[in-house]
């Protein structure tokens, strides 16, 4: 078994780029949406072969094993090759969790079926009335016998109607004195006659979100994962490392690069104002890049994050959000065109990629949620 930890940065970005730009299919880079498994089936089965499907995950459970240093470096790796993150909710959310709070049973028998797709996962954490608030959350579920009953909604859960399998924030105990306590962390199969999916059309057409409807579906009690009413704590520990990476540079780089160049196709830099513009959006970009840096140095010596990180979230999704705006300026009276636009060999959705920049500030934390945490934590001004 490979020690990946003993290389050198430098070899293991080496190592991990060639892979990817030998193996990930180039129809798959930077899509434009979030595909089906079947769609990533034959790459996630050639990661699974390699032994690349969980890079985070300690090497005794079927992952790489990789320290703070060289994850970065592989996801830097991901991202900057546009490769898809797929179904990777079972690898990246609650695989990491059994792995932390589950029992031993739990452990063997689901962490390789997330490790082959055997199942695949969506996340049921939001709710009407329980987004950014996610402690308000209704959903309930009651001891039956041998089985948790569950009756409520979720919302925006991403591509459940292609899960077979749902992760959720549940309420066992509606009496609790403070809304964090009585909640429990639950696993249930999606195929069962009390779940309901209806999927939601976003502006650009996909089909990523959907609600969930519980009607006295059924779970076992043993699929409880940690301990009953103290789910809260395990909801956040999620966000151990995805508040680093949901504030990657990658996102605002990528749109920065097919800015330039779809803008250079249109005579766009002929306008002195739209270089002003321009100029001001890679400065932001950059500004964003060292300010990931340093957080990311941080991880690589092993430090814990504090709340500043929030910074990085903020920045990179509003900036993605105005370079968007940018492009549809340059593309003109086209600007509003539904699909790919050409110029030379450069081919730009720019609508598809202002409808992606839009809910970039809400998910992962609202920015509003972000700026009360850098006030409050950060700047110690009062609540």
């Amino acid at each position: 078994m490979t020690d990946w930890n003993a290389m050198s940065d430098a070899d293991f970005r080496k190592e991990v780029r060639a892979f990817f730009e030998a193996e990930y299919p180039e129809e798959l880079r930077h899509l434009p949406h979030r595909p089906k498994f079947a769609e990533i089936e034959h790459w996630h089965r050639k990661l699974h072969a390699k032994g690349w499907v969980a890079p985070a995950w300690p090497a005794e459970f079927g992952g790489m094993g990789l320290n703070a240093a060289k994850l970065l470096i592989f996801y830097e790796e991901q991202q900057r090759w546009g490769v898809n993150r797929g179904r990777d909710m079972g690898v990246q959310m609650v695989g990491p969790l059994i792995i932390k709070f589950g029992t031993q049973d739990q452990k063997d028998y689901w962490l390789p079926r997330i490790l082959s797709c055997e199942d695949i996962w969506c996340q049921g954490y939001s709710e009407p009335g329980a987004g950014s608030d996610l402690a308000n959350l209704r959903t309930r579920a009651e001891i039956d016998g041998d089985d948790f009953v569950i009756n409520g909604q979720k919302i925006w859960t991403t591509m459940a109607h292609d899960a077979t399998h749902i992760f959720m924030l549940v309420r066992t105990d509606p009496d609790a004195p403070k809304k964090q306590q009585g909640i429990s962390f639950l696993l249930a199969p999606m195929d069962q006659p009390g779940i309901e999916v209806r999927t939601i059309t976003t502006l650009s057409g996909e089909t990523e979100f959907c609600e969930v409807f519980f009607d006295n579906a059924r779970t076992p009690r043993e699929n409880l994962v940690g301990e009953l009413n103290k789910g809260w704590t395990m909801a956040k520990a999620l966000l151990s490392f995805e508040r680093i990476f949901i504030g990657s540079p990658s996102l605002a780089q990528n749109a920065l690069g097919q800015l330039e160049s779809f803008a250079r196709g249109r005579g766009a830099f002929d306008d002195p104002v739209f270089r002003d513009r321009f100029a001001q959006a890679a400065l932001d970009v950059e500004d964003h890049a060292a300010l990931y840096a340093r957080f990311a140095d941080q991880l690589k010596r092993g430090e814990t994050l504090g709340a500043d990180v929030s910074m990085l979230k903020i920045w990179v999704t509003e900036c993605f959000q105005r370079i968007t705006e940018l492009m549809i300026e340059a593309a003109g009276p086209d600007g509003g065109s539904i699909g790919p636009l050409q110029v030379g060999n450069v081919s730009v959705d720019v609508l598809s990629s202002f409808y992606k920049a839009r809910p970039t500030t809400i998910y992962g934390g609202s920015n509003e949620i972000q700026r009360n945490i850098l006030s409050k934590a950060v700047l110690g001004l009062p609540g």
